[in-house]
């Protein structure tokens, strides 16, 4: 496929990561006017020509979260009238992830709800990176291209030569994640028993797994507030762990998380760039990026070939 059928775009989320990818793809990021009226109604023009063309729409669920879906569901509506190919959307922090049930009566499977428009606007497909549920995947109806971040983290992990480490699910819906760390790197895992009182709020009951004596590696898909993180982190301390490797796929970083995340028992936070990095990071945070990843993807989409080869680190 010649190069000038293929056009990537960006919306306003993380325009820094979609020049990244186009870069390892060697194509030119593709110009286009987001901006806003008066009113705040959201406006987009595509200042190139997409006619018959394959188009790859980069947007992340960042803040403001509902600001940036309505410009990607904008952006995916241009695309189509303007007699696109195909459209895909790469969006490597799917927000509204963790509505993904109905925890209680009368709420909504947000979710569902997302992927059910993005849909019906004109996506055709989507890639995305370590979806809070990964079965999410079938509440779509085109392809979902799911990636995972955990080669990164591992590969990472493994040349820090860490002694004596454990894998730290902080709960048990990283159970599975955690097991696939640790069956990668030798290590045992533990997992955190905890309740919640209410959103964002974490309280630790149990330990499951021996800690005494070592270092922690924590594994999370994302990080908000950081407080469910810290709290794990002062558990394992008060059950004689060492200061903990704190890894996570999507830096949310709500309000106040960042600071609470210079925990002095939190000895490398490792985060990826799925989410823009508006600030300036103390020097424990450490910053893989996706773009590679995510470029990869593409490339397999358009010439063809299989995305489960890009991962070395298999599922148990």
């Amino acid at each position: 496929m010649l190069a000038e059928n293929i056009a990537i775009f960006s919306g306003s989320s993380n325009p820094e990561l979609a020049e990244q990818i186009s870069k390892h793809l060697n194509l030119k990021l593709g110009q286009v006017n987001c901006s806003r009226f008066k009113s705040g109604e959201i406006y987009v023009n595509y200042e190139e020509g997409v006619r018959n063309r394959h188009v790859y729409i980069v947007q992340s669920f960042s803040p403001p979260v509902n600001d940036h879906f309505i410009e990607l569901l904008v952006m995916i509506d241009a695309a189509k009238r303007a007699s696109a190919k195909t459209i895909s959307v790469i969006v490597p922090y799917y927000g509204y992830a963790r509505q993904e049930r109905k925890s209680a009566p009368r709420e909504p499977i947000s979710a569902k709800m997302v992927a059910d428009v993005l849909t019906t606007v004109g996506a055709q497909r989507m890639i995305t990176i370590d979806l809070h549920a990964p079965a999410i995947q079938g509440f779509f109806n085109i392809p979902v291209d799911h990636m995972t971040a955990l080669d990164l983290i591992c590969n990472h992990i493994k040349s820090k030569n860490i002694s004596r480490p454990v894998i730290v699910s902080p709960d048990a819906g990283r159970v599975e994640t955690a097991e696939i760390l640790a069956n990668y790197l030798d290590c045992p895992f533990a997992i955190m028993v905890k309740k919640r009182p209410a959103h964002n709020e974490a309280v630790i009951t149990h330990v499951i797994g021996e800690v005494d004596g070592f270092t922690p590696i924590i594994i999370e898909d994302l990080i908000d507030t950081g407080s469910t993180i810290v709290k794990v982190v002062e558990g394992l301390k008060e059950r004689g762990a060492e200061d903990a490797y704190v890894c996570a796929t999507h830096p949310v970083f709500s309000g106040a998380a960042l600071e609470k995340l210079s925990h002095p028992n939190i000895k490398e936070l490792v985060i990826t760039d799925t989410l823009p990095l508006a600030v300036p990071y103390p020097p424990h945070v450490k910053v893989l990026s996706v773009a590679p990843l995510l470029a990869e993807a593409v490339s397999k989409n358009i010439y063809g070939g299989s995305i489960s080869n890009l991962f070395k680190v298999k599922s148990v």
